[in-house]
């Protein structure tokens, strides 16, 4: 008997393997055909899935603007790849392939499962313009995913506003799972018995202010005054929005000895490993961040804020400290409770891990998604 066809469909080829490498694998040892679509696909990542068995496939995608009658050519191209391979389910996640991958799969009456991975900055009401692209992207969103077979969520506040702002009914098959998952093994569990002065703070994320970035910087200049043996690591680089932090004031803090910028780095469990402290600010949607559910593997106590997507990561004052958005006098303080209550950071360390192999392992939400493409392929 043929194998059942599955199409992932993603904007960043890179997430392919970092975001879903587990979860690709998974399908094909549950004898799975994968397909894989991204824009732009780098060679070391196609290389990488073409290893475990996956297909690569590339579509072409604008990454800024969401302007269906611009991108039409990415429907008409979704439609051909999904018609051409004899696709039998389509799971797209992110904004423009969730829209335009539903658009294109429902046209041909293939089903779909799409995963929503947060809202980000759209849904931010960060200013004027995030409030207009609302609008258009929940349109976008109601014309093309209201048919889908099962509507994933990564945290039950986004469900709500899809229910609330009448993107989908009650009626919609939805089910909600915890982010992208960890792989436990990958980021392996440290027990922290580091009771010194130097406490590591470390943060990783896109260099932008929704992600609580400034925010931080702001609190390691307060911080560093205080405790000058406290370290404060930032991991990532800006970007081209127009939010991005910038490079000449990291570069400044970093001379000063304020902060230490690591840039864009790789290998990211060993600097998890050297942290004491995960601080991610953010008032940015998010799903559930993947860089607090690898600190969580590791063993590190949170901060983050009480927003969603975050708030499903700590259990206040068990494995972390929840602050709410924008607000540096919080930060400060929960920064500085671990600065004078070192026992604590130990304590709440082993939570953490607790947390994420009970909630965000990745077998378990790997099982869960597998468990719904079963039931619509069936």
């Amino acid at each position: 008997m043929q194998k059942k066809r599955i199409l992932i469909i993603c904007s960043a080829s890179y997430s392919l393997t970092n975001f879903r490498g587990d979860l690709i694998k998974s399908l094909i040892d549950n004898d799975y055909e994968v397909y894989a679509a991204a824009p732009n696909f780098r060679k070391d990542v196609a290389e990488i899935l073409k290893k475990v068995g996956a297909i690569p496939i590339e579509f072409e995608l604008q990454r800024t603007g969401l302007n269906p009658f611009k991108d039409v050519r990415t429907i008409f191209q979704l439609k051909k790849i999904i018609k051409e391979n004899q696709i039998d389910l389509i799971f797209p996640y992110t904004i423009k392939p969730v829209i335009y991958g539903s658009m294109a799969a429902n046209s041909v009456k293939v089903p779909v499962i799409s995963l929503i991975t947060g809202l980000g900055f759209t849904f931010s009401a960060a200013s004027q313009k995030a409030r207009m692209l609302q609008k258009v992207t929940e349109f976008l969103y109601r014309i093309s995913i209201r048919k889908n077979k099962v509507i994933i969520f990564q945290n039950s506040d986004d469900h709500q506003l899809f229910l609330d702002n009448g993107i989908i009914s009650k009626d919609n098959k939805i089910d909600i799972v915890g982010g992208s998952g960890v792989n436990l093994n990958q980021f392996a569990f440290r027990v922290n018995e580091n009771l010194s002065d130097k406490i590591r703070f470390l943060l990783i994320a896109r260099l932008i202010e929704e992600k609580g970035v400034q925010l931080y910087l702001d609190a390691a200049l307060y911080l560093k005054a205080k405790y000058p043996l406290a370290e404060f690591h930032v991991i990532g680089a800006p970007d081209n929005s127009p939010s991005a932090v910038k490079q000449e004031s990291l570069d400044k803090l970093h001379k000063d000895g304020i902060i230490v910028c690591h840039g864009e780095q790789e290998n990211i469990a060993e600097h998890l490993t050297k942290g004491d402290v995960f601080v991610l600010p953010t008032y940015y949607r998010e799903g559930v961040p993947r860089s607090i559910l690898e600190a969580l593997s590791v063993g590190l106590p949170i901060i983050t804020t009480d927003s969603p997507g975050c708030k499903e990561t700590v259990i206040s004052q068990v494995n972390g400290i929840l602050i709410k958005p924008k607000n540096l006098e919080e930060l400060v303080s929960a920064m500085g409770y671990f600065l004078t209550h070192k026992k604590e950071i130990k304590r709440m360390g082993i939570e953490s891990r607790k947390y994420a192999e009970e909630k965000f392992d990745v077998n378990l939400i790997n099982r869960n998604i597998i468990k719904s493409f079963k039931s619509v392929l069936n």
